[in-house]
């Protein structure tokens, strides 16, 4: 009997341990609800607002010494914690659905597609979920989040509003008057007005929807600039958001090409044939310039003029340049730079003189340009020995197993 007694009692202890071992595996930390979901609120977790307060001044000297200051608003959004109740929500943030029941959920559908929630997060009266980037705005559109638990499914009114515009391409980084540049991206559907931010001159809007808009850009003082867009969000209109994307005037630039030829007296001094002014390919336009680089030769293609003076003004070296069959590395030389206009072979190079071609693609470069006494690597010094440059050219240097190459270039500018 006594035997008996510690057997069953050990027996006891056992089974208890058991379910409190099965319980802690499978615990999520609350019991959740068996009857149907109810969904009475969505709150927010952050808010992105633009303080306007917020300015950025920029002071920049001319040659001679005059100082000009530009102040320019604050267009930066910031994120901010904030808890409030919400019908609407943007894409990309994160947002916290609140009622009963809700500690089985199995499925979260906004606009008919599934979203990602972290089921640690969960209770049974919280679910903490995210919109991506992905879920449907454009109307019409159901405007519901529809729930599932382990016993039923709830629908709640809920609208995802159209992000701010975001350029994600653009056809060309350089504009003339009266040229058209094609964005695309997401969020133009709502756009209601672009503008230069720099100037404020405005851009005509030649057609839009909502992956795409393209402009007709305007006359303008600016030498560069970010686009300001005026949009509309849901119950708010006026909003403005300026690009991260910067746009090259070449009216109020330097150009060595552009417009379907030579400028300011350049023209062709390459080593091989054919080159110069091609109709073969072009960027923007009917024509480029086209460089030829013979199969193991080192050889440079590049430009010759009266004379480009220095001038502290100037920031960048623009230019797009289509590849030829594979990648290639060229050296960037000019007359008045290290090295000159000769065969700098790329260990010898610096940073901002290497520029990496891809094969068959047009390539945007934009240079940073430093005064002749600059000791940095990522600034061309394209004035370091001389302040009229006359010549600007590519170097490719030979290798074994290179086959005939040609590129072609076009809207060469320097920028201010």
């Amino acid at each position: 009997m006594k035997l008996s007694k510690i057997y069953y009692c050990i027996l006891s202890v056992l089974v208890l341990f058991s379910i409190a071992a099965c319980r802690k595996q499978n615990s999520t930390g609350f019991t959740p609800g068996t009857g149907a979901p109810v969904i009475t609120s969505v709150r927010t977790l952050n808010r992105s607002t633009v303080d306007s307060t917020r300015t950025t001044s920029v002071t920049t000297y001319s040659s001679t010494g005059v100082a000009t200051t530009v102040t320019t608003p604050n267009y930066s959004p910031v994120i901010t914690a904030l808890d409030s109740t919400t019908a609407t929500g943007n894409l990309g943030n994160y947002y916290a659905l609140m009622g009963s029941n809700l500690g089985t959920t199995t499925n979260i559908a906004i606009n008919g597609m599934s979203v990602y929630f972290n089921r640690a997060l969960n209770s049974d009266n919280t679910i903490i979920f995210s919109i991506p980037s992905n879920i449907p705005y454009i109307q019409p559109q159901p405007n519901t989040i529809v729930l599932t638990t382990l016993h039923g499914t709830v629908t709640y009114k809920f609208t995802v509003l159209p992000p701010p515009p975001t350029i994600l391409g653009q056809s060309d980084f350089d504009f003339i008057a009266g040229s058209q540049i094609t964005l695309t991206g997401k969020g133009f559907a709502n756009v209601s007005a672009v503008k230069l931010r720099s100037t404020g001159d405005v851009i005509t809007i030649v057609s839009q929807n909502d992956s795409t808009l393209v402009m007709k850009m305007p006359k303008s003082t600016a030498t560069e600039s970010a686009l300001l867009f005026t949009y509309s969000s849901g119950a708010k209109t006026g909003i403005q958001v300026a690009s991260t994307a910067i746009f090259n005037d070449l009216d109020n630039g330097y150009t060595i090409f552009s417009a379907n030829s030579f400028q300011n007296g350049w023209s062709d001094n390459s080593w091989a044939h054919p080159s110069g002014l091609s109709t073969a390919a072009s960027h923007s336009g009917t024509a480029s310039i086209i460089a030829s680089y013979p199969a193991g030769g080192w050889q440079i293609e590049g430009w010759s003029s009266p004379g480009v003076a220095y001038d502290p003004a100037y920031k960048y070296l623009t230019f797009w340049v289509k590849g030829g069959t594979a990648a290639h590395t060229l050296v960037l030389v000019g007359d008045q730079m290290k090295g000159g206009y000769g065969q700098v072979q790329n260990a010898s190079a610096y940073a901002a003189q290497l520029v990496t071609v891809p094969p068959n693609v047009w390539t945007f470069f934009k240079i940073p340009l430093g005064p002749p006494s600059s000791t940095s690597t990522t600034l061309l010094k394209f004035w370091a020995n001389g302040t009229v440059a006359k010549q600007l050219g590519f170097f490719l240097q030979g290798q074994s197993g290179d086959v005939n190459e040609t590129m072609y270039f076009d809207e060469v500018a320097f920028i201010k």
